[in-house]
């Protein structure tokens, strides 16, 4: 991989059928062509009711299909940025996508499955604490440490999943800077004790039944991995968001009018985010930070120097296709001004 990195990667992650999917035979719609395109045949009707395939085709930094690993993936996309870490940069890692389109393992792989007699396979998140703590024992870092905190962003309101889910507010210094009053950070000093916090914090976090998932997360939530100097300078900081389910509000089960709240909220959120990453990666010197609570609170990560990568992860089956074209969708336009930049540069 070249020394060096886009300020902003956006790839893609195709997982495997599932078991339900297979027994009822439903179809895969996608396919990869190289390192970068991915293609969605949709299933479509004619007036006269005449089927017909409509292909769809987009460009990412890379796609991966269903036979892809974490560590493949790991290995060449987040390796680099983790230790780039260690120089001092910011980095942030986003999965994206439908309930049940991979997300969770591949953020965490099964290792948090309890019972589960399976070979264990690591996600990002033990992937990338294997290689903070491996740096941690080099001379050069020894005065550093690693400090983790917990919390999740669910209707708009920031929740402690550290400390019984206390409430946390987003406060701005004199200094422009973005304090979570009250946040609890814990030191951490081996990769188990850091494992054990986010196992606690995922027990706490906010779930709730959709057309996807009996158990859809439905917040958002965000564990930051600070460095810290020994005597408690900000050295850098590691931000692993899983962002909530992308399903629209009509596609959960149970449709009152908390779950339309709870999809508005979430859809509110999403937007920001495209709008503050495609900001990013144009250098433009205005963000809109403030368009939701997600992007005012990791503010520190998209200003000077910092990395970005954002994993959308799509189902393969045509039961999912209108879920896996949203989620392209929004991955391509997060994308698409970066396009129109190399396109006029290269003019």
């Amino acid at each position: 991989m070249n020394s060096k990195i886009s300020k902003i990667r956006v790839i893609v992650r195709k997982r495997p059928a599932n078991r339900r999917e297979s027994s009822q035979n439903d179809i895969d719609i996608i396919t990869t062509e190289g390192n970068n395109t991915i293609i969605v045949k949709e299933l479509k009707n004619k007036l006269d009711l005449t089927k017909y395939i409509e292909e769809h085709r987009f460009k990412f930094d890379r796609v991966y299909g269903d036979k892809s690993s974490n560590k493949q993936i790991y290995e060449e996309m987040l390796k680099s940025m983790i230790d780039s870490a260690f120089r001092k940069t910011k980095i942030t890692c986003f999965a994206y996508g439908q309930t049940g389109s991979g997300k969770t393992y591949t953020m965490l792989g099964n290792n948090h499955i309890k019972n589960d007699k399976s070979t264990k396979i690591p996600g990002l998140y033990l992937l990338s604490c294997i290689d903070i703590f491996n740096n941690l024992q080099k001379k050069e870092y020894s005065d550093l440490e690693i400090w983790v905190s917990f919390y999740e962003i669910y209707c708009n309101k920031l929740f402690d999943l550290l400390n019984n889910k206390n409430i946390l507010q987003a406060r701005e210094d004199g200094k422009g800077n973005i304090c979570i009053a009250g946040l609890v950070e814990k030191n951490t000093k081996n990769i188990q004790e850091l494992l054990d916090i986010v196992d606690y914090g995922l027990s706490l976090r906010t779930v709730g039944i959709t057309g996807a998932n009996l158990d859809s997360s439905r917040s958002h939530a965000i564990l930051q991995i600070a460095i810290k100097t020994n005597y408690g300078e900000n050295f850098s900081k590691i931000s692993f968001i899983d962002l909530a389910g992308s399903e629209r509000a009509v596609d959960t089960i149970d449709t009152n009018k908390k779950t339309k709240i709870d999809g508005a909220e979430i859809n509110k959120s999403l937007l920001a985010l495209k709008e503050c990453i495609r900001a990013l990666d144009m250098e433009k010197r205005h963000k809109p930070f403030r368009g939701s609570k997600l992007t005012l609170v990791l503010r520190d990560s998209f200003i000077g120097n910092c990395l970005t990568l954002m994993i959308a992860n799509i189902s393969p089956c045509l039961s999912c296709s209108e879920h896996t074209l949203n989620t392209l969708r929004y991955a391509d336009r997060v994308k698409e001004l970066r396009k129109s930049k190399q396109n006029e540069n290269n003019n």
